[in-house]
């Protein structure tokens, strides 16, 4: 039976935000709404986890403003967390999630701890995959990964870097390897929904985080919400990869930083969900309903 999917927009901020519903809950379980990372990416590299709506646990995307689906081009807003936390907040009652699982990757979880933060109703469980906690520890593990860089790559990150060089080829040709070995170990070409997502690039990636991954500049630079994860008190599910430029040193940190917390690390990089998808979905699952019997 083919799965049931549905598509719609809903109004935010003027503009709109689309999402996806991915089919529906058996008896007992309780839909998952998925986070994607960016700032600025879009749903798409996260539709692996239809794969749980083919078990019978319905799972529902969206595009946050400015990304994929939802574009917003014209410099017509002022990106910040909050933009983000309110429509998050908006999706929800605008889908009647009352009770829900939260899943964020990379900035989504980001997004999602800020979120948990604040001790949201209906929330079942929450699942960070491969998401820092402190923007500072993010960038200081990512110079650690520089510096495991071949010489020609190191060097061509901290010489154009230095000149503000971010469209040469040096520095992209450096930057892709940075990715082959922590963000994505698929071998080439990707599959289409990965391409599209990684090779995304709007407005608000550039006001939140900056011009590349290593220089961080923008509105995101000091944002730090470690010492405030003991606020989230809903079962925590961890999950990164071993080669992860969410490294595991930072995602060990949060993992005892939070009450009730457990952390599975895969062999994978950022993209550890695709590169191990029957594991790390099934790993998920169980988690879920490990919590809803609970």
């Amino acid at each position: 039976m083919e799965m049931k999917i549905k598509e719609g927009f809903m109004e935010f901020h003027g503009f709109k935000t689309w999402y996806r519903i991915a089919g529906e809950c058996e008896e007992g379980k309780y839909p998952l709404l998925v986070l994607h990372g960016g700032p600025g990416s879009c749903h798409d590299y996260l539709t692996s986890l239809d794969d749980l709506a083919e078990e019978g646990r319905q799972v529902i995307y969206y595009d946050q403003l400015g990304c994929g689906h939802s574009a917003v081009f014209g410099g017509l807003i002022e990106w910040n967390e909050q933009i983000f936390l309110d429509e998050l907040a908006a999706i929800r009652e605008h889908l009647g999630l009352t009770r829900v699982h939260i899943l964020g990757q990379s900035w989504g979880g980001m997004l999602g701890m800020q979120y948990m933060e604040q001790q949201p109703e209906g929330v079942i469980s929450f699942v960070i995959a491969s998401s820092p906690a402190s923007m500072k520890r993010w960038q200081e593990e990512a110079r650690e990964l520089i510096k495991l860089l071949p010489e020609a790559e190191k060097n061509a990150i901290m010489t154009c870097e230095a000149r503000g060089e971010y469209d040469s080829k040096e520095y992209k040709a450096a930057n892709a390897e940075y990715t082959r070995r922590h963000v994505c170990g698929l071998e080439e070409p990707w599959p289409e929904p990965v391409a599209r997502s990684l090779n995304s690039s709007v407005e608000c990636y550039e006001v939140m985080i900056g011009p590349s991954e290593f220089t961080i500049t923008g509105n995101l630079k000091d944002w730090d919400i470690a010492e405030d994860l003991d606020k989230i008190q809903v079962p925590v599910l961890i999950t990164s990869g071993t080669m992860d430029k969410a490294t595991p040193v930072m995602m060990k940190e949060i993992n005892e930083k939070i009450p009730h917390s457990r952390w599975e690390l895969l062999r994978g990089t950022h993209l550890v969900h695709w590169e191990q998808r029957e594991i790390y979905n099934k790993l998920v699952e169980q988690f879920f309903e490990e919590t809803e019997r609970s």
